[in-house]
């Protein structure tokens, strides 16, 4: 079958890898006062739901950081094996945590207090992560990057949490609905696991395929022997030695541009 490439000149590639930088440097500061005003708030209150989105907050700096570390390399593509499968670790231990407090908390461990701080860092969390994940997962897929976009799906994770956090807390305090962000979060932990596989499989990629808007990109047609393959596979079939390296210039390693 044949598959129409976008793939990214030199120029532009250079200025997505520094938008990515940027993301996660905002991530990983974001998520950094998250954590301390939700691990605070959530002692007060005694609130295991605060104090699991606080431990939340520190597992995507971990991410964060991974994917930083990553694209602190001239040659970002020889660490992305080893940032996805830190990203996967962090979805897995994030459902993790996540299951075990929902289930402490529905086993009665205690009842939470009412936390106007809480309620504060949910809102701002819900209108902030949203933003953030769109801008690094729109850039990801430009540049093909598997780890961009796993750890933007990280982010859209808190976002999430934070829509369970604010209504279980708003919940408590008006209803005494003290379950409801519980049985919430552990839907939250299935899709995490989900994620998680799928970053560890590096089912994450490929850019989309477009056609051009600009002089920073050109067209490539490959063809590929497997007729069943899906866009995705055929994108990242596309991808090759062959195809990416009088584009970008760069050792070819097989991987996605």
């Amino acid at each position: 079958m044949s598959t129409t490439l976008t793939l990214i000149a030199p120029e532009r590639r250079l200025i997505l890898m520094r938008h990515i930088r940027l993301f996660a440097v905002a991530t990983i500061s974001y998520n950094v006062i998250e954590a301390v005003v939700a691990l605070w708030a959530g002692g007060i209150a005694d609130s295991s739901a605060l104090i699991g989105f606080g431990l939340d907050s520190i597992i995507e700096v971990t991410s964060a950081l991974a994917l930083s570390w990553q694209f602190a390399a001239k040659d970002p593509e020889r660490r992305e094996q080893l940032t996805l499968r830190i990203i996967a670790f962090s979805f897995f231990a994030l459902a993790a945590f996540v299951t075990f407090d929902a289930v402490r908390a529905l086993t009665g461990a205690g009842e939470a207090q009412h936390s106007t701080p809480g309620i504060v860092i949910a809102a701002l969390s819900l209108a902030i992560m949203p933003v953030l994940s769109w801008a690094q997962r729109r850039a990801g897929r430009e540049l093909g990057s598997k780890t961009a976009v796993a750890d933007s799906k990280q982010t859209l994770l808190c976002t999430y949490l934070s829509a369970v956090l604010l209504i279980g807390l708003v919940l408590n305090s008006t209803l005494g609905w003290w379950w409801a962000d519980a049985g919430a979060a552990l839907v939250i932990a299935g899709i995490a696991v989900r994620e998680g596989i799928n970053a560890w499989r590096g089912d994450t990629c490929c850019a989309p395929i477009k056609t051009p808007s600009s002089s920073s990109t050109i067209v490539v047609t490959v063809t590929t022997k497997d007729t069943n393959a899906t866009p995705a596979e055929a994108c990242c079939a596309g991808c090759r030695p062959e195809a990416s390296t009088a584009v970008l210039g760069r050792k070819p390693d097989g991987g996605c541009v």
